[in-house]
């Protein structure tokens, strides 16, 4: 492994650094999550907006679509630089880091000149409609249907925890056109325009307090075939392209790491005690286990190679290791841990928001039992595991 930058790549952090000082104040410690609300939104899309006018949105889109034309590498260091910066992020992720990729991908000239410009500017936001309440690990198990009437496809179903869909203006959504054909055979991947008549988004309310999450109705909703992205019947190709992209987007943890917590074990005099002693060695390892794993991505994306399934180890480190941080960090607290107030907890509850949100993280972009059969299958060459179910038509399957 390389962990030193190459000339080019050193002269573009300090470019990058350079930029994020002049617009955004450093990080100090682990910050709670921004929210959703109107001036959290504002303020993301102002930040959006000021990076792509300087070709800083995204880093490897070529230019004629607002990008910089960059490397991979310089993508990986413009991340690790605005990371140590206050930068408000969240609304975007999804749209400029799996939907657009998406439409660019598999959507039409037309498609790609109406919206990616728009979302790389902050004016239109994404979200991703994949996950139904019987239909999570095995998004191939969904049950939201379109049926064809002229030139135009009926949607009808339900959606669930789909971030960002109270604020979103579209979405790539994911149905089932042919039932008659195994369960990954008959679906097709659309664009769907978050306001139109018969989309019903309900907030969900979550245990951390926030409305992140929302279910999605869909009722006799209308969308042209010219929306469509790739062929009938292969959305689970096109879906692929998108889980792939999840799967790198959520891969490290928003919220306190081994730094965070020893700096309040000192404020709150528990570095005596040897058992949290040892449990922060262990947090410290797997912090630069993980770290070194990285390294070996950013080594590979130096030398223009294509990283492999290896990355998904990343989302089941960070998500465990959140969790058991902040459920340490609380149980320091005492009986003071259940006080979720900003104003009045150490490192403004930092660890009771996130062990709020740690749990979700396991679930999103793939639960840990699914990213461990990537691993073992992928990575280590195991044999897959059975499937019973695989030549088997969609509407011949046993429900319940």
């Amino acid at each position: 492994m390389d962990f030193n930058d190459t000339p080019a790549e050193a002269a573009f952090r300090e470019e990058a650094h350079a930029f994020l000082s002049k617009h955004l104040e450093l990080k100090t410690g682990a910050r709670p999550r921004a929210g959703s609300g109107e001036s959290a939104l504002k303020r993301a899309k102002d930040w959006q907006r000021i990076k792509a006018e300087n070709k800083f949105a995204q880093i490897t889109w070529p230019k004629e679509w607002g990008g910089r034309g960059g490397t991979s590498m310089e993508a990986v260091i413009w991340g690790q630089e605005e990371s140590k910066f206050d930068a408000p992020t969240g609304p975007f992720a999804i749209g400029l880091g799996m939907c657009i990729p998406t439409v660019i991908a598999f959507g039409s000239d037309e498609h790609k000149a109406r919206y990616v410009q728009k979302a790389l500017f902050g004016e239109e936001i994404w979200c991703q409609l994949f996950s139904e309440p019987s239909a999570g690990s095995d998004v191939a198990g969904l049950k939201t249907k379109a049926v064809k009437d002229g030139d135009t496809w009926v949607i009808n179903g339900q959606k669930v925890w789909t971030s960002g869909a109270h604020y979103s203006d579209y979405g790539i959504l994911l149905v089932r056109t042919n039932p008659k054909v195994p369960k990954h055979k008959g679906l097709t991947m659309f664009i769907v325009n978050m306001k139109q008549a018969g989309v019903d988004v309900r907030p969900i309310h979550q245990a951390s307090g926030g409305r992140e999450f929302n279910e999605v109705y869909f009722t006799d909703v209308r969308i042209p075939d010219t929306d469509r992205l790739g062929e009938v019947g292969a959305g689970w190709k096109v879906a692929l392209v998108t889980l792939m992209n999840e799967r790198l987007a959520v891969g490290g943890s928003p919220g306190p790491d081994w730094g965070e917590i020893m700096a309040y074990a000192k404020q709150a005099g528990s570095m005596s005690d040897q058992a949290f002693r040892e449990k922060l060695a262990d947090w410290y390892v797997a912090a630069q286990g993980y770290k070194l794993t990285k390294f070996r991505t950013q080594t590979a994306l130096s030398r223009g190679q294509t990283p492999g399934p290896e990355n998904s180890i990343g989302k089941i480190i960070t998500a465990n290791h959140l969790q058991d941080i902040c459920n340490s960090a609380i149980e320091m607290q005492d009986h003071f841990g259940i006080i979720t107030e900003q104003d009045r907890m150490p490192a403004d509850a930092i660890f009771q928001q996130s062990f709020m949100w740690a749990p979700g993280l396991r679930i999103a972009g793939g639960t840990d039992e699914i990213l461990k059969n990537i691993i073992a299958e992928r990575v280590l060459g195991l044999p897959q595991d059975v499937r019973v179910d695989k030549d088997l038509a969609f509407d011949e399957m046993k429900a319940g």
